[in-house]
């Protein structure tokens, strides 16, 4: 049996982005967090949270970024000059980000001090808001002519897009108060439950704003989930139904966990809230597949000689399982509980 390599390395490149999603975006999330601390203390504990792990998370960024323009040549060369600005606003933040993570352990001074630790806190606020601009801008489509980007600079610039921003920064949040729900104990946890419901509510009213304009984005999209001017094709929607069903469960599992009604282990509420990124994500999977250019080009149309994908299969194959052994093993090495008094920088 024939591989369909295209479909494969599709499947590997989306798997990436939302391991990316989920583990960086907790990061950014706690960067957010941290400007709404209370004092350096509970800043220095919520950084501890993730000091062993945070620049780890964004290897699957690489992968990411690096396997759209080895199998996909053709989407990365219109994808890139369509999003050229918001992808240049993204990497600054990530390398101002990461660089204000280590130097706010190294100031001295309250003036310094103050600069580096706002800095972590708007290059994580920028990176999250980046990241959604370009979501936004990629479920809208850009324009194609040929096999090259025709279009503006600020195409990506709209309502919609800002609009997915908004979400995407907010449900980053999420996921960063739930890890420190995770890894805390006391009244930052305590904190970080309130703040954790907070981001929940803007949450579902985002992404339930975001999937509701994605339907009105194209014809072919509402279409895919039987809705229409004419009339409502329930062989569609109920087979498609679990999934936005599904993430309203998960979201109202998180609330009751981080309401603490119930006796819930502090792990689950960051679990549940990556399944309702997952819910969201398969949503848009279905939305868009088979296109990696929406609307204009798909997987097939896109990806490179059958040659090259498969020696750059071979080599993921044997990289991607170490890459996941050692992830696994960092978090495991560094599980349980931080201590206020707990630091990994000298």
């Amino acid at each position: 049996m024939e591989l369909d390599l295209p479909l494969i390395w599709g499947l590997l490149i989306a798997t990436a982005v939302m391991l990316y999603v989920l583990l960086d975006g907790m990061d950014l999330g706690i960067g957010i967090l941290t400007g709404f601390a209370k004092s350096d203390d509970e800043r220095n504990l919520m950084t501890a949270t993730i000091e062993p792990v945070w620049d780890g998370n964004e290897t699957w960024l690489i992968l990411g970024g690096g396997g759209l323009f080895a199998a996909f040549p053709l989407a990365y060369a219109i994808l890139m000059p369509a999003f050229y600005l918001p992808v240049l606003l993204m990497l600054a933040a990530l390398i101002f980000r990461g660089v204000a993570f280590e130097f706010r352990h190294k100031a001295v001074r309250r003036p310094t001090k103050l600069f580096w630790n706002g800095a972590f806190f708007y290059g994580s606020l920028a990176a999250a808001l980046s990241q959604g601009l370009i979501l936004g801008g990629f479920i809208q489509g850009v324009t194609v002519e040929g096999r090259s980007f025709a279009g503006g600079p600020f195409d990506w610039l709209t309502p919609f897009s800002l609009l997915v921003a908004v979400s995407v920064a907010i449900g980053y949040v999420l996921l960063g108060a739930c890890w420190l729900v995770l890894k805390t104990e006391g009244e930052v946890q305590r904190r970080a439950r309130n703040r954790g419901k907070m981001a929940l509510a803007g949450v579902a009213v985002g992404f339930a704003a975001v999937s509701l304009a994605t339907l009105s984005i194209d014809p072919r999209v509402t279409e895919r989930w039987g809705f229409s001017m004419a009339e409502l094709e329930f062989g569609k929607i109920l087979p498609l139904s679990p999934i936005p069903l599904v993430g309203l469960v998960l979201t109202a599992l998180v609330w009751r966990d981080l309401s603490g009604k119930v006796s819930a282990p502090d792990w689950r509420p960051y679990v549940l809230s990556a399944g309702i990124f997952l819910s969201g994500y398969l949503g848009l999977a279905v939305s868009l597949f088979p296109n990696i250019v929406p609307f204009e080009v798909d997987i097939w149309q896109a990806a490179a000689r059958d040659n090259a994908l498969m020696l750059m299969f071979v080599g993921a194959a044997i990289m991607l399982p170490v890459i996941l052994i050692y992830t696994g093993y960092v978090y495991s090495l560094f599980w349980g509980k931080v201590e206020p008094d707990e630091a990994y920088h000298d």
